[in-house]
């Protein structure tokens, strides 16, 4: 054999994909002296994809000022390719599950307006380019958080601005009941050019028995009368997102992940959700690199 390509997910906890990929490649050159191997880093979406695709891309981590899921200001990293066109952005990075201490964690109160600050930094540096890694979530504000950061307004049916940063209150849970009307004339220009793909590992629908509210958000905080509220306001969202954008997202895959923030991707950004195995896959060439494989190792 001339060569062999090894391809190893990260043993969580122990070693990285690059670490037991190259563990792998010391025993084949052990076994096999003049066999060439390419050792390719590889994630489903969760964990390690922002290491993977840094690597794969010979991309630079960017660190910035950003807002927690309780609007706590911390710094939070993000990649860009080598070539500056594309930004991976894994939004448990800055609206994950670990930055909310135990006792605080309430999909009532938690926002991704910090995801959408990452996403902002990035536009301002010219990423026309992302690759949203959904997941691990802190929150269930169906992305509008995020939304709002990139300049989208919120209107309820007296025509009053639903969460404002002029008064310092972000779009989260418990005001998606209050929300009649979508405003996308003040967000970021650059949106029109950019293209969003996100890593979505679940096909749960927006609302319902299988939506966000049910299957995630008591995993962050929620009790019994906190997910009905919070999956009627869906429901309402999801109507509105409808008049709005003309999308349905009520039944879309993968719509209910990380909160609803795959249906708002959807809806407003009009991402692609893919299986995060399969985005990897695709952003690293990975049937191109193994074309010409004698062995292929994962």
């Amino acid at each position: 054999m001339k060569k062999i390509v090894i391809a190893i997910d990260s043993f969580k906890g122990c070693l990285t994909s690059a670490e037991a990929g190259e563990a792998a490649a010391q025993g084949v050159h052990a076994a096999c002296p003049e066999c060439r191997t390419i050792v390719l880093p590889v994630a489903d979406g969760g964990d390690g994809m922002l290491d993977v695709l840094l690597a794969a891309s010979n991309g630079k981590r960017i660190t910035v000022r950003a807002h927690d899921p309780l609007m706590q200001p911390c710094d939070a990293s993000y990649g860009i390719s080598g070539d500056g066109n594309t930004a991976f952005v894994e939004m448990a990075a800055i609206s994950g599950l670990p930055l909310v201490p135990a006792d605080k964690r309430n999909p009532m109160k938690t926002t991704t307006f910090g995801t959408g600050e990452l996403i902002r930094d990035a536009l301002e540096r010219g990423c026309l380019r992302f690759v949203i890694g959904l997941g691990g979530s802190a929150t269930n504000d169906a992305g509008l958080g995020m939304l709002q950061a990139l300049g989208f307004r919120f209107f309820d049916k007296e025509g009053h601005e639903v969460g404002s940063m002029e008064k310092g209150i972000a779009l989260c849970g418990a005001l998606l009941s209050e929300i009649s009307s979508i405003d996308s004339s003040s967000a970021h220009p650059t949106l029109k050019k950019a293209c969003f793909t996100a890593a979505c590992d679940v096909r749960n629908p927006f609302f319902g028995p299988n939506g966000a509210a049910h299957v995630f958000a008591p995993q962050k905080g929620a009790d019994a009368d906190m997910v009905k509220e919070l999956d009627v306001a869906m429901q309402h969202l999801s109507d509105v997102i409808f008049r709005t954008t003309g999308k349905d997202v009520s039944l879309h895959p993968g719509a209910g992940a990380a909160g609803g923030m795959g249906g708002g991707l959807y809806a407003f950004l009009d991402a692609q959700l893919k299986p995060g195995i399969e985005l990897l896959l695709e952003t690293l060439d990975f049937a191109e690199k193994i074309k010409d494989a004698d062995l292929l190792i994962t």
